[in-house]
């Protein structure tokens, strides 16, 4: 459907099924384009930094996504990353999160609820990567998923939590340990 020298990733399509949300390495940076569903009329969102994982607000307006900032080669995305949301009508965006006690840590890989009124993302804040979910105003977030320890007894290595994803009727959220 897209087409890129560079390549095109993490494809979207909109609750509606009439849009293709997407991100094409474009110089130096990863960008968040927006097309018709049969990938014309192309247009950039979001350009500056690295732009990972899209996705739509079952509102059909909104999208969600990461931005991260790599500091070095080989990093893990989620770290040093912050969610933004986005009206695509507008192109007005911010932070979901503000609160400074929030952005202190990272705060990424997100999924909105089915119902549009959450938001699942995977966070810092209380040391290894978990899985946390908030209003979708970024307020009230809570931490849902505690491994049954930090660390893994055989490999010694602490657990960590990654990629949300709700189920249809919103009562439970997936994910990788």
């Amino acid at each position: 459907l897209t087409h890129s020298q560079k390549g095109c990733r993490m494809p979207s399509v909109s609750p509606d099924g009439t849009q293709l949300l997407y991100v094409e390495q474009i110089g130096h940076g990863l960008a968040i384009l927006l097309a018709d569903i049969d990938g014309k009329k192309p247009r950039v969102l979001v350009d500056e930094g690295m732009n990972l994982l899209p996705s739509w607000v079952p509102d059909g307006r909104h999208i969600v996504w990461m931005k991260t900032r790599q500091e070095e080669k080989g990093q893990d995305p989620a770290s040093n990353s912050q969610i933004h949301i986005m009206d695509t009508r507008t192109g007005n965006s911010r932070r979901l999160f503000s609160d400074p006690d929030q952005i202190k840590f990272s705060n990424a890989m997100p999924a909105v609820s089915p119902n549009g009124q959450k938001v699942a993302f995977v966070s810092n804040r209380s040391g290894a990567f978990r899985i946390w979910v908030s209003n979708l105003d970024g307020s009230e977030a809570d931490l849902v998923s505690r491994p049954p320890s930090e660390q893994h007894e055989r490999l010694k290595l602490p657990y960590e939590q990654k990629v949300p994803t709700w189920s249809p009727d919103g009562q439970r959220i997936a994910h990788w340990e």
